[in-house]
């Protein structure tokens, strides 16, 4: 039966109970989508971009295979590699927001929101001097000309590296032995330039900053051995004071033998100072994301080296807020142990969510009750005439009138419940319809009595 030759009030019911269900299967699909939206959000990876350079430098390599490791082990961050010609078009890269992090050394130029996240080597200063070659047939070892650092007035240095911050340390050590920087020349070497430099004999010692392991501090070394002799390694006596001046750099120990052991180079342990070659982060990064980078990195640190020769002892920065370049928050929060747990990071969230779904259940309330105000008003209608209906039957002059009101009476209680079905009216609602139909029925029972009669019989049906 189509909806125009239904009864009208049930067609406009029907229709009714169909757009709240369509409403109610919208409303349904929008939470859901909202729901994995939210969780695809959390879950999805965060991918860092980190410069780095120069190409086929140690550093590339690294951070290349640092790369190759989370993206295996579908870690939460991912690693963009972004090669660069240095440090500092890497920092710069930084500065511009163009790369999230930058490997590059301490004692740098670095923007004022850089702070450190993991410290990927110490780089060590080793500075030397040659002894010249033995005479053939002379067992008397030459002795260097230069013995210490205040000898260097009026030498010529040669450094490894192009970049200028070496210079600059030269220049700080120079000034903290109480030699005039500007009495030293220097010439820089790249880093394959060592033949170079050691066949130039205008040098009078050499400057070569790198971790202990350095394969190019050893060639270095090596290579002036050839050409001009043994090394006279260089202490630096002054680095306690240089740490002191310069937070930036720390006082070290080089252990004897580290370069070779026959001969022993150098003798014994010398003192020098270091310099931290770093990741560094913005502070405006997340923190739980750097949180999750640190642990990822320091986690996979043991794979690291099994995966990359000569991998570095990657070490933690320190995270006392008076350090020279501070510790980003987020790793600082997992070095220290104090990364805050999933209920702390997204309280917040959570309870924001449950007053949003509180709001929509409300404005769900109100939009339902306002849906089915021409049913309610019905129902109110419909009470109303059943009141009358109890009324009208203490009345009643015959026991036809008393049957159609009972009709009557069947018909406003079947509204009642569809009422209920649809939301309309409440269980309250109900139950005070019902105690109205208990007095109904009383009212005809006892008019029934009075008139004197019994109610007439219904048709029974036909036997089969």
């Amino acid at each position: 039966m189509s909806d125009e030759t239904e009864n009208p009030g049930i067609a406009r019911r029907r229709r009714r109970r169909r757009n709240y269900a369509f409403l109610i299967l919208a409303a349904g699909i929008f939470l859901f989508g909202a729901a994995a939206g939210t969780l695809y959000f959390l879950l999805k990876p965060t991918t860092l971009r980190i410069a780095v350079g120069p190409p086929g430098s140690d550093d590339q390599k690294l951070v290349q295979t640092l790369a190759q490791i989370f993206a295996r082990e579908g870690s939460a961050i991912r690693l963009a590699p972004i090669t660069t010609d240095g440090a500092a078009e890497s920092i710069a890269l930084f500065s511009e927001s163009k790369a999230d992090l930058a490997v590059a050394r301490g004692d740098l130029k670095l923007p004022p929101d850089a702070e450190s996240v993991a410290i990927l080597r110490k780089n060590v200063v080793v500075l030397w001097a040659p002894s010249g070659l033995q005479p053939k047939g002379s067992r008397k070892k030459p002795a260097a000309k230069i013995s210490s650092i205040d000898e260097l007035a009026g030498r010529r240095v040669g450094v490894i590296g192009r970049t200028q911050a070496n210079v600059t340390l030269l220049k700080v050590i120079l000034a903290a032995s109480g030699v005039n920087p500007d009495k030293v020349a220097v010439t820089q070497f790249a880093i394959n330039q060592l033949s170079e430099l050691a066949k130039d004999t205008s040098l009078d010692a050499y400057m070569a900053v790198g971790p202990l392991d350095s394969k190019i501090t050893k060639d270095a070394i090596a290579a002036t051995v050839v050409t001009r002799g043994e090394p006279k390694f260089l202490p630096i006596d002054v680095s306690e004071t240089i740490a002191q001046k310069h937070p930036l750099y720390e006082a070290e120990e080089i252990p004897g033998s580290i370069f070779g052991s026959s001969p022993a180079r150098p003798e014994e342990k010398i003192d020098t100072i270091s310099v931290n070659h770093l990741i560094i982060a913005p502070k405006s990064l997340s923190e739980t994301t750097v949180a999750a980078f640190a642990r990822q990195l320091f986690t996979n640190r043991y794979q690291l080296a099994r995966e990359l020769t000569n991998a570095p002892k990657i070490e933690k920065p320190d995270t006392d807020k008076d350090a020279a370049l501070p510790a980003h928050q987020g790793a600082a929060a997992y070095i220290d142990g104090n990364e805050r747990t999933f209920l702390e990071k997204y309280t917040d969230y959570i309870w924001g969510a449950i007053l949003i779904l509180s709001g929509l259940g409300s404005a769900g309330a109100w939009l339902r009750h306002y849906w089915n105000r021409d049913e309610r008003d019905r129902y109110e209608n419909h009470r109303d005439s059943l009141l009358d209906l109890i009324s009208k039957a203490r009345e009643a002059e015959t026991q036809e009138a008393l049957t159609a009101m009972q009709s009557e009476a069947d018909d406003v209680l079947r509204e009642a419940l569809e009422c209920y079905e649809d939301g309309a009216i409440e269980e309250s609602d109900l139950s005070a319809m019902g105690l109205a139909l208990q007095q109904f029925h009383q009212a005809v029972m006892d008019r029934r009595m009075m008139i004197g009669g019994v109610a007439p019989d219904l048709p029974r049906k036909r036997a089969i």
